[in-house]
């Protein structure tokens, strides 16, 4: 059994090809993919090539973990049934090529224990379901407190607003200093931080991924404040500790999401709480994935890209 794949035999080199897959076992899944999106966090360090040292980190790999597909075969131990339509949050079954993320590809084999059943009419937009749950991640759960600002307003950041408000927490504030990305807000404000002269927020939850950004946060942080780093960091973080002393700050980083975070957004979603409506602005063929892959890296006003699978596996 075999698949077309997204590969990237180096950084900047990416191509479009065919790959045997690791036949399935028991407990495995066979998923036809319909839809895939492009992360601009990690799979823009991939491409460059800085993204830094990360398990099972080599060339050449298949990068996606946002993908949405349909059950073909359900193994006996799976837990899954054919038909089902699953968020895949990437796969490795490609044998000696990497499975970094995996999931941008036409068809994946899976264990069907990673797999989540999503409402039919989700359709595309599942594959916002790991953006979403590492939103619920970051604020979300024992210990955490929603944020009163969220600084970068792409999809990221969007989407932490619209959980929190989900959860009941208060709007937040949201930063952006590109005029492109100021717009669509939902219940929120968008500001740019220069207009912004509020210095007691408690928690900062930044996801810029700009690692020179902690001590303008700090400047604005409330006394026993907390940051939340829930971006994806190339550059090693500092900041100047005096004023860290002063405010006796907390800072927290935000790991990738877990299974309970995607059950509780597709709670939300199936409640009505949460909507991701607004969010893809590209779409593109599988076939045309080099040319894809460089928009939504370098277009401003691409918040989320969207390869479509359908019919690759003909």
């Amino acid at each position: 059994m075999s698949a077309f794949a997204v590969v990237l035999d180096q950084p900047r080199q990416l191509a479009l090809k065919r790959l045997q897959l690791t036949p399935a076992a028991d407990a495995d899944c066979v998923v036809d993919i319909d839809f895939s999106g492009i992360s601009t966090g990690t799979e823009r360090l991939l491409w460059t090539g800085r993204m830094p040292p990360f398990p099972g980190m080599g060339y050449p790999l298949v990068p996606g973990y946002e993908s949405v597909g349909r059950v073909i075969k359900a193994g006996v131990d799976s837990g899954r049934s054919e038909g089902e339509l699953v968020f895949v949050p990437g796969a490795r079954c490609y044998g000696d090529v990497n499975g970094l993320f995996g999931g941008a590809a036409s068809r994946v084999v899976v264990p069907g224990a990673r797999l989540l059943p999503i409402p039919d009419d989700l359709g595309e937009q599942g594959v916002l379901m790991a953006l979403a749950a590492t939103a619920h991640h970051a604020i979300a759960g024992h210990g955490k407190t929603c944020p009163d600002l969220i600084v970068g307003h792409g999809v990221l950041g969007r989407l932490l607003a619209r959980v929190a408000i989900a959860l009941g927490a208060p709007p937040p504030v949201v930063w952006e200093t590109n005029p492109k990305r100021a717009a669509g807000a939902v219940g929120y404000d968008v500001v740019d931080p220069q207009t912004d002269s509020r210095v007691d927020y408690t928690v900062i939850c930044d996801v810029s991924g700009d690692s020179a950004l902690l001590d303008q946060l700090i400047a604005r942080l409330a006394r026993g404040g907390e940051i939340v780093l829930a971006g994806f960091y190339e550059a090693p973080l500092s900041f100047q500790f005096p004023p860290a002393f002063m405010r006796e700050l907390r800072l927290r980083v935000a790991a990738e999401f877990r299974e309970a975070d995607l059950m509780a957004v597709r709670g939300l979603i199936e409640a009505g709480a949460l909507s991701l409506e607004g969010l893809i602005t590209h779409r593109y063929a599988a076939t045309e994935a080099a040319t894809a892959y460089e928009t939504a890296f370098d277009d401003p006003t691409c918040l989320k890209m969207v390869l479509d699978w359908r019919g690759m596996n003909g």
